[in-house]
């Protein structure tokens, strides 16, 4: 005679033991997304701070790399004086004239950097990213250039002293700290970059000694002699 299967007795149990478990992990789950979903933003907004830090000073680093080349070429980085030396060299039709740092970095696109790129950081004030026109009147045009720039300078002051900077308040020395997550990208007479912080209740960069970045005077990387000049970037229409 054929027997009838026999259930077994925690036949139920188990399955309702399994339900439960299942929904335990269907409830971590949902939770799992949601505080994914609130955290992402914050994460990819801090990302975003370090992707156009990082993009300044690789940018920075090729100014640099030019500045030293037309030194070379010229005795001193581009300024006022050399403007009319890269004229007659090169023959440009490109306006060299102006006291913005636009105006000194189509010195070195008349020299023969063919890249608009290379000038380019994130700044608050109008910049956009280049058109890649380096022809006369459109080459490095108003709001194509994120970079402050230390005029007067050539390659036998200070490894330390500041040659680029931003991203500026245009007209002062002041620095926009949202742009690169509380930091500024600083290139150095030597084409090292440095990302000091900002300090936060005036926009200074500090540096030691009490001091903020373009002071001068004893215990500074300007000394006593130097005069400043800082040249900003024009800002975009």
């Amino acid at each position: 005679m054929k027997e009838e299967p026999q259930e077994w007795e925690g036949a139920d149990e188990g399955a309702k033991g399994k339900g439960l478990n299942w929904g335990m992990i269907l409830v971590g789950v949902i939770v799992g997304v949601a505080v994914l979903l609130v955290l992402s933003p914050f994460v990819i907004f801090r990302e975003c701070k370090v992707s156009f830090r990082t993009e300044a000073i690789s940018n920075a680093k090729q100014m640099g790399l030019a500045l030293l080349e037309f030194d070379q070429e010229f005795g001193a980085f581009p300024n006022d004086k050399t403007a009319e030396l890269v004229r007659k060299a090169t023959g440009t039709k490109l306006d060299l004239t102006g006291t913005s740092s636009n105006a000194m970095f189509r010195q070195l696109i008349a020299f023969g950097i063919q890249s608009e790129d290379i000038f380019y950081c994130k700044h608050p004030e109008g910049v956009r990213k280049p058109d890649k026109d380096v022809s006369p009147g459109k080459a490095l045009a108003a709001g194509e250039v994120g970079f402050s720039y230390l005029s007067g300078q050539n390659t036998k002051g200070e490894a330390e002293c500041p040659v680029l900077a931003a991203p500026m308040k245009i007209g002062t020395e002041q620095f926009w700290s949202k742009p690169f997550g509380g930091k500024a990208v600083i290139l150095h007479m030597d084409n090292s970059a440095s990302a000091p912080v900002i300090r936060e209740k005036d926009g200074m960069v500090p540096v030691e000694g009490g001091k903020t970045l373009f002071e001068t005077g004893a215990g500074t990387v300007w000394g006593d002699e130097v005069v400043v000049d800082l040249r900003h970037p024009e800002r975009g229409r």
